[in-house]
């Protein structure tokens, strides 16, 4: 079986919820903080993919290095945005749980059960 992996950031309530349903599922989860041990560009292809996502789509706006970053006004590549976000893990949203080649933002947290 797929070990069950969690992007997290424990100071985040969302990402801290997300992992207390897991573990009230009885899944104790691969816990991956992020923010410590940034995804590789090819890790967070792939999690896009698993997501259905673009890169833009998981960009958390409301950061200070959105806003220094000028990313409202991006107008690169794909690769390019994933480079960004793998050097400023902030940037990501969070928390991500990827069971397989599934993957969902856990926001809110019980969205993460339609892949177990």
């Amino acid at each position: 079986m797929t070990a069950i992996v969690i992007f997290h950031n424990p100071r985040c309530s969302k990402s801290r919820e997300t992992l207390a349903l897991l573990q009230e599922q009885g899944i104790e989860p691969q816990i991956i903080e992020y923010l410590k041990t940034p995804p590789t560009a090819a890790q967070l292809k792939q999690t896009l993919v698993a997501l259905g996502m673009s890169a833009k789509d998981l960009l958390r706006s409301g950061e200070d290095e959105y806003k220094t970053l000028e990313l409202a006004n991006f107008s690169g590549s794909e690769d390019a945005l994933i480079e960004l976000m793998c050097a400023h893990p902030k940037l990501i949203e969070r928390p991500i749980v990827i069971n397989g080649n599934k993957a969902k933002v856990g926001r809110p947290p019980e969205t993460v059960l339609q892949i177990l």
